[in-house]
């Protein structure tokens, strides 16, 4: 496989795991939901429960990529003021007692940008390393426009990471292959997050093509709600790494109350990690 960033903690994550015959377990939640306070106990019980990876997602008004669920919980995250200031907070105190787990942020550009306009060009980039993220997942920065910011990560020590479609040609599986590091996020579908649309045959299908042209783990997400599904994407179609988030994000607005919730996603994603190991 093609190396990740030197210092990076994805690439020591994915290594252990391979050695160890598993299979990463990313999940996703949306930063600041559903209240301020429980986004980094959160992250600490889904590490307790197997999460491998975290992928925390930053709120923003005009999402392209998520469906009505991740929508709406970034509309209650950006009411109860989350921004990008706050998710580097999120991940500041996460890494007070954990230095071991990645982190991905995933969003889109429009935070990005504005971060270093109200401060300095890169400074988001300086500031996320200092609170210890490990990588990013910008669904709006192709591989065309993303080289600079490529250049400020892997001088932190950060990852770069970008999706493929099952519309992607295998040009830009190859091209993609050039800039990416950590490892790359196949969309399982045609579709938006949380999509109960996905096709596990395909997906197997998919990632033999996808291996020929990208040299890094490969993980699975949109449209994985259950251990079951999770299970065959992990084992039948042999992806790296299986991400969940949609379904998080409705355990979490379904058990009112931060215990319960936390309770119920970590109930969840026990059952997940079993089946995947099974």
């Amino acid at each position: 496989m093609k190396p990740s960033t030197s210092t990076s903690r994805i690439a020591n994550t994915f290594a252990q795991l391979q050695a160890a015959g598993r299979k990463a377990l990313i999940p996703f939640v949306t930063a600041g939901f559903p209240e301020k306070s429980t986004t980094t106990e959160l992250m600490h019980a889904m590490h307790a429960a197997g999460a491998d990876i975290i992928e925390l997602g930053v709120p923003f008004s005009d999402p392209s990529a998520d469906g009505t669920t991740i929508q709406q919980a970034g509309d209650v995250a950006l009411a109860n003021g989350t921004g990008l200031v706050q998710v580097l907070e999120y991940v500041h105190e996460f890494r007070q007692r954990n230095q071991t787990t990645p982190v991905v942020l995933m969003g889109y550009a429009n935070p990005i940008e504005r971060y270093d306009q109200l401060r300095s060009a890169g400074a988001f980039v300086r500031d996320a390393a200092a609170a210890g993220v490990d990588g990013l997942l910008v669904v709006d920065y192709p591989p065309e426009e993303a080289q600079a910011l490529q250049v400020q990560l892997r001088a932190h020590g950060m990852d770069l990471i970008f999706l493929l479609a099952p519309t992607s040609t295998e040009a830009r599986m190859a091209q993609i292959n050039e800039v990416a590091s950590g490892y790359v996020y196949y969309v399982s579908l045609k579709g938006v997050t949380g999509s109960k649309a996905l096709d596990t045959a395909q997906v197997a299908e998919t990632l033999p093509r996808i291996r020929q042209h990208v040299q890094l783990p490969v993980g699975v997400g949109f449209g994985i709600r259950d251990a079951e599904t999770a299970k065959a994407i992990a084992q039948t179609a042999k992806a790296d790494a299986v991400v969940i988030g949609s379904r998080l994000i409705e355990l979490l607005r379904d058990n009112p109350g931060e215990q319960a919730g936390i309770a119920a996603v970590c109930t969840f994603l026990r059952d997940v990690r079993q089946a995947v190991d099974a």
